[in-house]
Parts: structure tokens; sequence; C-alpha cells
């Protein structure tokens, strides 16, 4: 998943419960705030969420369609091949923090038409590649770079532009996902037999351009941004008047001293180690994205492999998406309910159990009506695991440093989905067998299903036991200031009111 959060981190103090900005400007003295619209603009921000999601969190799928044809051209191995689809969608998870960067300077509107630019760029030239290795740099790093840059900002404005109506807008934009996922499949399927894979990376590149439109029209709301920071200023003065080596060293040092700071705010790294619930969960969460993604990127090479015709087997992730697009967001909203409160760990845990042991399945037989069985069991589960992923989060690390756990649970994650694929593809190269692929997978969510479960009940066990239930660390108050990014700034809420964090991926 790349990290939202971690565009809000520098932004969260102690104080009331972070909200969305707003419209309508108030004064406390100190920082402007803004009543969040709640609709109006908000609305065409949600619409503009959606296609954003649609085109970046779903797109890796897709890549399978063209997976037997890049390992013809390339004459590439299965680890080889798998590399393309790994490295973008760790760098979709893993660029977080670049992407913050970027937001605190430039505002949301801009990162996200910057990420549209970089996304249709790499795939245009993935089209003239004559190597594997560059297909790495293009389709991989520059690809995945803009969805990073188009996806995480696009979340953020819109947690901005929702408070009260927060929930049903997450929910809304949770569908972008099942909408790419039911539709670039079949996209691709009829471009590669139209076009083959060349033109069809070709004509994505410029369909993924249309992530400049969506940018275009958020908006920041509130008043203008304050540029500059007070502490960098005062340094560069410093420098004035310093011989020429003196100065580039001086400014080596505030360069240095400027990534570390973004480093401690955006990596919670001081949460992971004082905090057992989340270092259990970081863990397994990270041990399960080895094999969560891979069956979406050889689900269709095995049923081809398997004498499936590729129109069947797109037809298969199409119907994983509307899945996910009837599930999830009832899924989000069943949770939400009261009764739910502090079981959400365990629906996660059993859902993800239930998903890890779907992948079996695929192993009885590659025929139609059992991979169609398949991915049924396997969206439904995917849909509560996606709905629940960072519910969980929430309810394990306290609100104000929320979006900096949420920044390091990326990174960590972004390791095994960048590693799963290829060690996939030497499974397959050495085995002949696309099914033991599915085995490992199985065998790797499920393991890490029960390690959370078993860790849970222990420490819940184990706390009830020495001092009773303790106060939820989500319901530590926070503030948002309101100069963080675009001028948007917040609106003080009760603390009794848990943040609602829109950050979907395709989990």
């Amino acid at each position: 998943m790349a990290d939202i959060g971690a565009t809000l981190d520098d932004c969260v103090e102690d104080g009331d419960n972070l909200q969305g900005s707003a419209s309508t400007p108030k004064q406390d003295g100190r920082h402007a705030q803004w009543e969040a619209p709640d609709g109006g603009w908000g609305w065409v921000v949600l619409g503009a969420t959606v296609l954003v999601q649609a085109l970046t969190l779903a797109f890796p799928s897709c890549l399978g369609i063209f997976y037997t044809d890049l390992q013809t051209t390339f004459q590439s191995s299965n680890s080889e091949t798998s590399w393309v689809p790994s490295i973008m969608t760790a760098l979709l998870h893993a660029g977080g923090p670049f992407c913050s960067v970027l937001v605190e300077h430039f505002g949301c509107r801009i990162t996200v038409m910057l990420g549209g630019v970089l996304s249709g760029l790499g795939m245009v030239a993935s089209s003239f590649t004559t190597t594997i290795s560059e297909l790495y740099i293009t389709t991989g790093i520059i690809t995945g770079l803009g969805f990073c840059f188009s996806f995480q900002p696009a979340v953020t404005i819109l947690g901005h532009y929702f408070v009260r109506r927060r929930a049903f807008a997450n929910a809304v934009s949770s569908t972008g996902t099942a909408i790419g996922l039911s539709t670039l499949p079949f996209l691709s399927h009829f471009l590669r037999s139209e076009l083959g894979w060349r033109g069809s990376f070709l004509v994505l590149g410029g369909i993924l351009l249309n992530c400049c439109v969506c940018g275009s029209v958020m908006r920041p709301v509130g008043g203008p941004r304050h540029k500059g920071h007070g502490t960098a200023k005062t340094e560069e003065a410093e420098s004035e008047g310093q011989p020429r080596d003196e100065k580039l060293g001086t400014r080596v040092v505030m360069v240095l001293r400027s990534l570390m700071a973004s480093i401690r705010r955006h990596l919670a790294f001081d949460v992971f180690c004082g905090n057992v619930r989340f270092r259990i969960y970081s863990l397994g969460i990270t041990w399960m994205m080895v094999g969560f993604m891979v069956p979406l990127v050889y689900l269709v090479p095995y049923a081809t492999a398997n004498g499936m015709e590729k129109s069947r087997a797109a037809l298969l992730l199409t119907i994983l998406g509307f899945v996910n697009i009837f599930v999830r967001p009832m899924a989000g909203l069943l949770f939400g309910l009261p009764w739910f409160k502090g079981r959400h760990v365990y629906m996660f845990s059993a859902a993800l159990l239930v998903n890890g042991l779907s992948n079996s399945i695929c192993c009885v037989s590659a025929s139609f009506p059992v991979l169609l069985s398949y991915v049924v069991v396997y969206g439904l589960s995917m849909s509560v695991v996606g709905a629940l992923l960072f519910t969980v989060l929430m309810n394990v690390v306290e609100m104000s440093r929320f979006p900096a756990a949420l920044g390091l649970l990326c990174v960590m994650e972004s390791i095994t989905l960048l590693l799963g694929p290829p060690l996939a593809g030497i499974v397959v190269d050495s085995t002949g067998q696309y099914s033991h692929v599915f085995y490992v997978c199985s065998a790797a969510v499920a393991s890490s299903a029960i390690f959370l479960m078993v860790s849970f009940c222990w420490l819940d066990y184990t706390q009830a036991k020495s001092s009773g239930p303790l106060r939820s660390p989500a319901h530590k108050p926070a503030i948002i200031l309101s100069d963080c990014q675009d001028g948007i700034g917040v609106q003080k809420v009760e603390a009794s009111q848990p943040m609602e964090t829109a950050f979907v991926t395709v989990a």
C-alpha cells in the first residue's frame, strides 16, 4: 500500500482528533481553520479519486495479460519477468516519504498531475524498450513512482473535503480499485489482440495521463499556502558570507539534516520499538504480502498454460473486480458497527486465513468452473481484508502517530511486495508448474493470519489478566495545522470521534 498518512505527518500535533479541512475559515488565535464542505466540489474530488484508484492500484494486476508476450519478446525467465509488476507495486507503496515532500512543497493537485505525467511517460517509453532491464526502469520505476504520486495525494485531499460523510466517501472511493480490476483486464486483452503488447502499452500510457485531468480538479480547500520553512531559511541566511567550501559544506549538512528529519517524521521507528501491538501487526502484514498479491500476477499465466483462452482468463480478473465493487463498501460499513469494536483484528485475521486457504483451490484443477469459484472466494476474503487493513492499524497506534506508523508499514510491506513475484518465478522455473506457486502463497498468507490471531489473543489475555482493558491508543486526540498543504486547514472535532483515513490498496 503506499502512505497517505505520511503526507500529513508533520501536520499532526496533540490536540483535537484528526479531521479534514474545509471551506469556511475560522480563527483560533494561532492557525486558520476550515470547515469541511462534506459535499459541493467534494463530490467532484471523490469522483476523481475513484478514477485515480482505478488507474493506479489495479494496473499492476493487468500486466499478467502481457506476461507471456514479455517472456517471448525478451526471452526472459519467469523470475526475470516477474520483477516488472513487483517493482511497480513496491514503489507504489514505498514512495510515500518522497510523495510527502512533494505535497509539502507543491500541494496535492500538482503532485497528482506530476504522477499522471510520470506514469503515462513510463508506459509510453516501455513500448520502445529492447531489453527486460529497460522495462524494469520504465514500467517498474517510472510508472510505479507515478502511481504513488497520483494515488496517495488523491486519497489525502479526499479526507480534507469530507468529515461528517467521510465513512461514506471512503467506502465509495474504495470501489475505484475494484472498477479497475473489472475493466483493465478486458481492455488490456482487447488492445493486445489488436495492437500487440507494444501498441497496448502506448495506448495505456495515454490513458494513464487522465490522472492529470483528475488532479486538475483537486483544488485546495482553504486559504493560500505558506511556503518556506523558517529553520531552513535561517540556516541559509547564516551560511551567507562564508567561504565557498564552508558554504557548500553547510548546505550539505542542511540537506542531510532535512533528510533525516523527514525519515523520522514519516517512519515511526519509535512506535515500532515501543508498541508491541504495532510491532506484531506490521510484521504479520509484511509477511502476508509475500504471497497476497502473487496470485493476481500468476492467475492468467496459470490458466493459459493449462489451455484456457486468454479472453476467459481475463474474465476471471474482471469477475474478481466486480466482487470487490459490491462487497468492499458493504464490508467497510458492516465492520463500522459498534458490535465489531475491539474485534476488528480477529475479523481481519479470519478473512486473511480464508484468503490464504483459498489459493489451494487453484491446485484442484485449472478448469474455468474451479477457477471461477476460486476468484469468488478470493474476492470475498480480499474485500474484507482491504476494508479492515488500516482500520486495525488505527486501533493499535495513537492517532497522533498514525501517519508515521502507516508510512513505516508501507515501506516494510513494499520489501516483500518487491520480492514475492520474483520468488514465485523462481519456483515456476525450477518446478515447471504454476500450481506450486499457489501452494506457497497459501502457506505464507495463512501462516501470517494464524500468527496475528494467536499473538493478539495472547496480548488481550495477558492485558486482561494483569491490568484489565486499557483505553485504546487510537483515542488520543490530534490536530492538523492549517498550513500543512495547499493552505488546507482543519476543523476541530470531539476526541471521541475516531479518525477515518482512506488508504486503499488492491488488498
